[in-house]
């Protein structure tokens, strides 16, 4: 039951029925009302507590956290109080509705804005994106483009209202690692890897839910799960990825429903997960029956012969992958195998969020798999990624950097006094765009890398890339001394 009413409580302080400053009630009052002992109710406040949702202060209360209010705001709980009776879902002796009452109010007006600069200068260069190099794409895309459009024309003009079976034939071949090749039914065809991703959190979890991240990790998926209602939870990691021991300790304490992985070529670290670890997690979410999402959008640049998650834990894990690293980006192409209980609730989250897929990219995306063009592209792009990865050999020979000739970024090492965020500024101020290990955190941490990741795939040429990269080295060498914080 304890657990029960932490959720609850945590429920109504997501949808902010409990403001940033509410003062909750006493233990011994709740616990009256409630009809349950006060061990309970200490038990409910302190798993809450553990979730950093409040803060127990001795001879005080305990309140919400929260920005927007100071402890103590809103010091009487009881307009807020609906005592929960026996028949609620949420604990025994509980009323189905809310056990509190909203207080109303209006939320502040906030806009939204990237970590990344939208529109940078026509002479950037762009190293904040890892897209697939362009290696001549477009002359295969507009032949295959005019097939689709004159052999589905109705096709093309009106919505997407069912799924070929072409297209999860393409997404099996896509997909496949190794020995293991999904099943047809698993698979849901989708508008790039993010929007498969955001669907298969829409359909798994629910608003408060906690979903567990690396350290380090794509943080859009992060903040995208915190803008749909649910909140990331940080997980330890070494070489190998997510430690399962932290992740174990996590589950016992906060009780996540999923966790986010990127097993093959991370992002931003480039470590691939060994076989060993890869058991361990899938031990610990068996353990604590947590859903697995396994972004392998990398992994399709690698040719690998470890074991998907998809194989060791098909019950639990969703595979993502899609064209945009390894074909091309724009065409949005992206493939999810499903446990097969969820293909179809992935389908409908997806469409819901997305209003559902394009039929021109969709086709588009599986004939250029289905006719062998897809792994033609890869092969040559594998090709000019190493190509790119000479030049970073050259170009920071003597500095210290993770990297591989099938990655199309690189996770550099600043040195002293250089800290990550500074050098960030410094190269945009030299015209060159890049991440620094910020944009990859899900929330505060301690830890600290002092590292930026440089992708080397988007400058148009090979001497576009050298020219960013020398700019860069051109900062290194100079060590933080001439660079100038003022205008």
């Amino acid at each position: 039951m304890y657990v029960r009413l932490a959720d609850r409580i945590a429920e109504d302080i997501t949808t902010g029925a409990l403001p940033a400053g509410t003062k909750l009630p006493p233990q011994r009052d709740l616990a009256y009302d409630l009809g349950v002992t006060v061990g309970t109710i200490g038990r409910a406040y302190a798993l809450v507590r553990q979730r950093g949702l409040v803060s127990g202060e001795v001879g005080r209360g305990t309140y919400v956290l929260g920005s927007s209010a100071a402890p103590g705001l809103i010091e009487d709980p009881k307009p807020y109080l609906e005592p929960l009776r026996s028949n609620d879902p949420a604990a025994p002796g509980a009323s189905s509705s809310s056990w509190v009452q909203g207080a109303g109010g209006t939320p502040a007006d906030t806009g939204f804005a990237g970590t990344r600069v939208s529109v940078p200068p026509p002479e950037a260069i762009r190293f904040d994106s890892t897209s697939a190099p362009e290696i001549g794409q477009s002359d295969a895309i507009r032949e295959l483009t005019i097939a689709i459009t004159h052999e589905c024309p109705y096709d093309i003009a009106s919505y997407t209202r069912a799924v070929p079976d072409t297209w999860r034939q393409a997404g099996q071949r896509w997909l496949a690692r190794g020995n293991w090749h999904p099943d047809a039914d698993t698979i849901v065809p989708t508008t790039g890897a993010q929007a498969a991703i955001m669907a298969i959190i829409a359909a798994a979890t629910s608003p408060g839910d906690q979903i567990a991240f690396e350290d380090l990790t794509y943080s859009s998926i992060a903040r995208g799960a915190t803008l749909s209602g649910r909140r990331p939870v940080q997980i330890l990691s070494d070489e190998q990825g997510m430690i399962p021991d932290e992740l174990s300790k996590v589950c016992a304490q906060r009780h996540p429903k999923m966790i986010f992985l990127m097993p093959t070529m991370h992002n931003p670290s480039l470590r691939t997960m060994n076989e060993e670890r890869r058991k361990d997690i899938v031990t610990v979410a068996r353990q604590h029956n947590l859903w697995i999402i396994e972004d392998e959008v990398y992994g399709s640049l690698r040719e690998t012969e470890l074991t998907p998650f998809a194989a060791l834990a098909p019950e639990r894990t969703f595979h993502v992958g899609s064209l945009s690293k390894s074909v091309t980006a724009g065409v949005r192409g992206g493939w999810v195998s499903s446990p097969p209980s969820h293909a179809q609730r992935i389908y409908t989250a997806h469409k819901m969020l997305t209003g559902g897929i394009s039929f021109l990219l969709s086709e588009l995306s599986a004939r250029l798999i289905l006719t062998g063009t897809a792994d033609d592209f890869r092969k040559r792009i594998r090709a000019e990624i190493a190509g790119r990865q000479e030049l970073v050999r050259r170009s920071f020979d003597g500095f210290e950097y993770t990297a591989a000739p099938d990655t199309p970024f690189i996770w550099l090492k600043v040195p002293e006094p250089w800290l990550s965020g500074t050098f960030k500024a410094a190269a945009a101020a030299a015209n060159v765009l890049i991440d620094d290990e910020d944009e990859f955190k899900c929330g505060r941490t301690e830890r600290v890398f002092h590292r930026v990741r440089i992708g080397i795939t988007n400058p148009l040429t090979r001497e576009e890339t050298a020219l960013g990269l020398q700019t860069l080295r051109n900062l290194l060498q100079d060590n933080g001394a001439c660079y100038d914080s003022f205008e």
